[in-house]
């Protein structure tokens, strides 16, 4: 019977070895990625593919202003702030949001993604939701 502690604390340290390396490749990857060029972080989950472009103004909870027309959000909406985290929509009472939404069967609004300056850069708005010009 082999009671001697050292294979044993060889394999231990070799694994442990190969986890940490594999720990730290991770970042300096990321850090050769961002040195290349202009990269927005993906947003994990991503923006649905038939959310529409909008600007947002919530009013009174439910009721918001959607591309200047009113409008409700869905009861259980989601919204999803700069940072991609879910918050309530009092969070946002009076501001002017560049969004981009879905909408549920019944027309109300269910799903909203507030877009950060650099995805406002790369997705503008389209010129028909544009407001006028102020006198």
């Amino acid at each position: 019977m082999n009671r001697c502690l050292r294979p044993l604390l060889l394999r231990l340290f070799a694994v442990h070895f190969i986890f940490f390396l594999g720990l730290m490749a991770g970042p300096l990857h990321v850090l050769a990625q961002s040195q290349t060029g202009v990269h927005l972080p993906q947003r994990i989950p991503p923006i649905s593919a038939k959310a529409l472009r909008g600007t947002l103004r919530i009013t009174t909870p439910p009721d918001v202003l959607l591309n200047g027309q009113p409008a409700r959000l869905a009861p259980g909406a989601r919204i999803r702030n700069r940072n991609n985290l879910i918050t309530v929509s009092g969070t946002f009472i009076g501001e002017d949001l560049p969004v981009r939404y879905t909408r549920d069967p019944l027309g109300l609004v269910f799903e909203v993604w507030v877009l950060s300056a650099e995805e406002v850069a790369v997705d503008p708005l389209p010129p028909s939701y544009s407001s006028p010009p102020a006198n």
